[in-house]
């Protein structure tokens, strides 16, 4: 297994975009490397999500704020497209990522950025995903998991280990913060649980647990 590290940034906190369609796709798809990111380093995380009705705007954003306690900057946006319909709102989607992409062009934009695996079988998720990757082109774009009755997961190129205090944090984040979602027969810490067990085992972590990711390209410095 071969390992790759990030940067070591001595003037800076390391800048992270996480994107989501809907509020908890960004707990659920890169909860624990969050979790990891800001606990082992220092992090500034802008973090949007593009679809909550108003109940489900104000869990995000305290979940948000609970998941990113750790950080040394954060901003955390919602935004109220319609659930299900960001295909037919493509439009103006695309417009919000023209304004994101030149917030960061003065400065060469995130260091990573976090978002929807394209492939995803959601037609929500597979837009911001394909956003992504049209808006940011020269970035390091890492498209997470998000599991659903649709299936559609795929073995993902990048795993990142994660300890034992971040799992448990991450799937007790994710059950306290979201109430509105535990009537859904998929929202259970067995899933959670169960998913990073199995990438933990892809990638060989010693706790056994992980989070995988698509990584759309990368390029090696030697």
């Amino acid at each position: 297994m071969i390992h790759l590290s990030l940067p070591a940034l001595s003037d800076r906190p390391l800048d992270v975009l996480c994107l989501g369609a809907h509020a908890d796709d960004i707990e659920i798809g890169c909860g624990g490397t969050i979790l990891t990111l800001t606990t082992v380093r220092e992090v500034r995380v802008r973090w949007i999500v593009f679809s909550a009705s108003e109940e489900r705007a104000d869990e995000a954003a305290r979940s948000a704020e609970r998941f990113l306690s750790a950080a040394s900057e954060s901003t955390v946006e919602m935004h109220s497209f319609r659930d299900g319909y960001l295909p037919h709102e493509r439009g103006p989607v695309k417009d919000e990522f023209a304004a994101l992409a030149a917030d960061y062009a003065p400065h060469g934009g995130p260091d990573m950025i976090f978002t929807h695996d394209e492939a995803d079988l959601h037609q929500d998720h597979a837009l911001i995903g394909a956003l992504t990757r049209e808006s940011f082109r020269d970035h390091l774009v890492l498209g997470y998991e998000i599991p659903k009755k649709d299936g559609g997961l795929h073995s993902p190129n990048v795993l990142m280990p994660l300890s034992e205090a971040a799992v448990h944090e991450k799937v007790g984040l994710l059950m306290g913060g979201f109430p509105s979602q535990h009537a859904k027969p998929w929202f259970t810490p067995e899933l959670f649980l169960g998913l990073m067990r199995l990438r933990g085992m892809e990638g060989c972590a010693t706790t056994g647990y992980a989070e995988g990711f698509h990584a759309r390209k990368v390029v090696l410095d030697g």
